[in-house]
């Protein structure tokens, strides 16, 4: 009796060593490379500004500057003593730190806040046979199939197999086409590709 108890205890023993152990053994370990890069993944990245965004500006203690710019086509607003200032390209926080070390040949200590108030720069054309021709704005890029939707669907007798995006590239135009019969049944998923802002889309 006094063996079996002895053999049971060796087991019980073993199970506790062996368990925690398969435990550390199952966890996945990251190289260094692969921390860094995962934690590069889970950084958001900041919203760039461009031409048309409209921008409010707050100056703490300095109600005369606080205000709300639109960014001109050439990337610039104008501001109270500092004129003209270059932020297409720039984030919100660029914007204020730039802004803080002008200020610093008038105010003694700037603190400015830097807010999107409303994101305009990204738009996207839609002519031709569709219900609501014209301009559409996101606040983030959007598919074909989308601006197609936003547009109102088709006009009678639009031919749908031939539909055409037109994009800038330089000082040429690239064409993209789009067979909406055909994504509707399944086939050429890829067409329904993300526009950026500027594409033309024409529904002959």
């Amino acid at each position: 009796m006094r063996s079996k108890l002895l053999k049971y205890f060796s087991i019980f023993i073993s199970c506790i060593v062996i368990i925690p152990f398969v435990s550390a053994q199952s966890k996945p370990t990251l190289s260094p490379d692969e921390t860094s890069d995962v934690s590069k993944n889970a950084v958001t990245p900041s919203f760039i500004v461009q031409p048309n965004d409209l921008l409010e500006i707050f100056v703490w203690k300095e109600p005369d500057l606080t205000r709300k710019v639109l960014v001109r086509p050439d990337g610039r607003i104008s501001f109270p003593l500092i004129q003209d200032l270059q932020v297409a390209g720039m984030t919100p926080l660029e914007i204020k730190q730039e802004i803080e070390k002008k200020l610093k040949d008038y105010i003694e200590v700037p603190n400015v806040t830097v807010m999107v108030d409303a994101i305009q720069s990204y738009r996207i054309f839609v002519t031709g046979k569709v219900v609501k021709p014209g301009v559409i704005t996101s606040e983030k890029p959007i598919t074909f199939l989308q601006a197609l939707a936003l547009a109102g669907g088709f006009q009678d007798f639009a031919n749908l197999a031939d539909i055409v995006m037109v994009r800038k590239k330089g000082n040429d135009n690239v064409m993209f086409r789009f067979n909406y019969p055909d994504f509707i049944k399944g086939r050429n998923f890829n067409q329904n590709i993300t526009l950026l802002s500027g594409d033309v889309i024409v529904v002959p």
